[in-house]
């Protein structure tokens, strides 16, 4: 069986964060593990408070999957100050996984911050030139390039630039710019660009989706797809759990990570 770890925090109300990545790494045949960076108290319209874990038990945590279930890819999600960044990127650097996937995750989908602002600088020197794919939607791309992206070509710009800073690829997702019938992620892999168009859909039920997309890339580099094939097959997995969540909540409400599964034994 493939494995894949997800190092990232942890989300009370089950729909993002390490729970997110967990039910994604299971609906891939994927067995999950998690080191978690901190604690968010959230639900569906707010984030109430956080709490980091201490930088030291986050390496412990590390060294315990390494020494024992090494993961075939890695997904790193909220690292919210400069001190997760620096534990997180040294035992990187030491264990030397493969497959590591970031998603630069910034704020929460009502907008609630979940990275300091002073600690972007730290991201894109210490864990950008680790990761094999980052996968930025357009507000954490612009913070983290000074772009303004509108169009097409700007999330290339975009692209090729967070490119520069390290990685090997880069997705820059299209589903904050609600100006346009289909929602397009923009692929750089350091050759060529790849465009994934998908039709927009309308609904409040999106929380955890940037958590999901990445943690299903992950799973399929785990399972030895491209990277391309990878993005394209977590875009078809990300669009039916949107599709088809199961409207909870009285906000932003999670998608259903498990449809397929749900469809092929209960019909749905």
């Amino acid at each position: 069986m493939k494995k894949a770890l997800s190092i990232a925090g942890s989300d009370c109300s089950g729909g993002a964060g390490i729970q997110a990545d967990l039910k994604t790494f299971s609906a891939h045949g994927i067995f999950g593990m998690t080191v978690i960076t901190s604690v968010v108290a959230e639900n569906t319209f707010r984030v109430t408070d956080y709490q980091d874990i201490r930088p030291d038990l986050i390496e412990k945590q590390i060294d315990d999957i390494f020494e024992d279930i090494v993961p075939d890819a890695v997904k790193i999600g909220m690292l919210s100050c400069r001190e997760t960044m620096l534990a997180v990127a040294g035992k990187l650097r030491q264990w030397k996984p493969q497959n590591i996937v970031l998603d630069p995750v910034m704020y929460a989908k009502h907008g609630s911050a979940l990275m300091e602002e002073s600690a972007t600088q730290t991201l894109i020197a210490e864990v950008v030139p680790l990761a094999h794919l980052i996968t930025p939607n357009i507000p954490e791309a612009e913070r983290m390039t000074g772009l303004n992206i509108k169009t097409h070509d700007d999330m290339k710009k975009a692209a090729l630039a967070i490119y520069k800073m390290g990685c090997k690829a880069v997705v820059v997702k299209g589903g904050h710019s609600e100006r346009e019938a289909d929602s397009v992620d923009i692929l750089y892999d350091g050759n060529e660009f790849f465009e994934f168009p998908a039709p927009r859909i309308h609904t409040m039920h999106t929380h955890g989706t940037g958590c999901t997309f990445s943690s299903a890339i992950a799973s399929n580099l785990a399972l030895n797809y491209t990277v391309a094939e990878s993005v394209k097959r977590a875009k078809e997995y990300i669009n039916a759990a949107i599709a088809n969540a199961p409207k909870l909540g009285k906000g932003h409400g999670p998608t259903h990570h498990f449809y397929e599964m749900y469809k092929s034994y209960f019909g749905g």
